[in-house]
């Protein structure tokens, strides 16, 4: 049986794989960019190293044996040039060569854009990306300019492009304050419809023995 990962295509894939996995106990992580010619190969090193293609089973056994299991998100569009990558951890030997942060420590993550934060929903806590405060700002006065410019048809392109950003609950509940504050400066059009997130597949398997 082959070892592999998933590598996804998509923004929402990637973000929506380290959502899935740090319920999982994979609690620590680091990040970087490899130029695409070589991302195969980074994927393959961390597998030798760190067995990010291992089955369940394996990864109970090394559990068992008090060693970190690890996986890896990667960000591969496809013709890009540079593939965004993070390697999460779990407790337990092994990761002492890597420089590792835990999720829930300051500075929050930034990782492809969003921002990794808590938010409370049916009387518990989880984790969800939303938009970084400073590009909220700028997005809150580009709104403001063009209503108040009545170039409407600018702030309906910023608005389908506010609408088409991922559906997780912090990027949902800022473009729907985004949304009244449009309507409130005199936006009478109708408005994008905006979605939550589906459930959605991590990406497509990269082969990571022969």
């Amino acid at each position: 049986m082959h070892a592999t990962t998933p590598i996804a295509r998509s923004k929402s894939a990637a973000l929506t794989r380290i959502l899935d996995v740090i319920p999982r106990g994979y609690h620590s992580y680091t990040y970087g960019i490899v130029i695409a010619s070589k991302a195969l190969s980074l994927a393959k090193k961390f597998h030798h190293l760190y067995g990010i293609g291992l089955t369940p089973a394996q990864r109970i056994t090394r559990k068992q044996k008090g060693r970190a299991n690890a996986l890896l998100v990667m960000y591969w569009p496809e013709d890009t040039e540079e593939v965004g990558w993070m390697l999460l951890t779990t407790s337990g030997a092994g990761m002492e060569k890597e420089t590792l942060r835990r999720f829930d420590e300051k500075p929050r993550l930034c990782f492809l854009g969003y921002e990794l934060v808590r938010h409370a929903t049916n009387n518990k806590t989880s984790w969800t990306w939303r938009r970084p405060k400073q590009e909220i700002a700028e997005l809150h006065t580009l709104i403001a300019s063009q209503a108040n410019t009545h170039t409407y048809a600018a702030l309906t392109a910023t608005l389908e492009r506010i609408a088409r950003q991922p559906g997780f609950h912090g990027v949902f509940s800022q473009s729907r304050e985004l949304f009244l504050a449009a309507r409130r400066l005199g936006y009478a059009k109708e408005m994008p419809k905006l979605f939550y997130l589906r459930k959605i597949s991590h990406g497509e398997a990269l082969q990571l023995t022969p």
